[in-house]
């Protein structure tokens, strides 16, 4: 919780430059700057299951040289809350940062975290909706919960993350995140891969 508490007041942090870069260049050269936090609630499939470990060496048997964990859909899906900000500096650029944290419904004390930061593509809009795509990249922690009590604990990895969704306009400043899916990609997770998935709901708030 200290992690994320630090998570959240980068964010606050991050909308105080934010804003005052984007008066800036909003005064300065009479472009339409916005600036959009908000909060979710997120469902995650982790990609990995609390006893999902193989012997280090397969041909040891009984292993007495340690496992190592393997990616697998797990049965107990991850849920969680976030918080995200949208910058729209101009109609093709803009940005987006986002940290969740999924820590319920563990399965063996397995839980994971994301911090993620990217750019943000407006795809079509129509009546009070906004469709739109991203890509994000950053840093996740997966914390592997005690089943076979292994070394590490936790960890971060590198994370890149696809996904889009749909914005709705409630009034002038509040929006409804409508659906936000998330395809997530750990490219070098114990000489292998991990593809955590899930999707997210939300509101929002434009600040200016």
């Amino acid at each position: 919780m200290r992690r994320f508490s630090s998570l959240l007041f980068a964010i606050l942090l991050f909308i105080g430059v934010a804003a005052a870069s984007a008066q800036s260049i909003h005064s300065g050269a009479g472009r339409q700057v916005s600036i959009t936090a908000g909060g979710m609630a997120s469902i995650f499939q982790p990609d990995f299951e609390g006893d999902n470990w193989v012997c280090v060496d397969p041909n040891v048997t009984p292993c007495t040289v340690g496992y190592i964990p393997y990616a697998g859909a797990s049965n107990y899906k991850l849920y969680g809350v976030g918080a995200y900000v949208d910058v729209r500096m101009r109609r093709w650029m803009q940005l987006e940062a986002e940290g969740r944290l999924l820590r319920w419904h563990q399965f063996e004390g397995v839980s994971e975290v994301n911090y993620l930061i990217g750019p943000r593509l407006p795809v079509y809009n129509f009546w009070k909706a906004s469709v739109y795509g991203k890509v994000l990249g950053g840093r996740s922690k997966l914390n592997y919960g005690d089943y076979w009590g292994y070394p590490e604990g936790s960890h971060y990895y590198t994370d890149m993350a696809f996904g889009g969704g749909v914005d709705l306009k409630l009034t002038k400043r509040l929006s409804l995140r409508a659906v936000d899916v998330e395809y997530h990609y750990w490219p070098s997770w114990n000489n292998s891969t991990l593809s955590p998935y899930g999707a997210s709901v939300g509101v929002g708030y434009k600040i200016f």
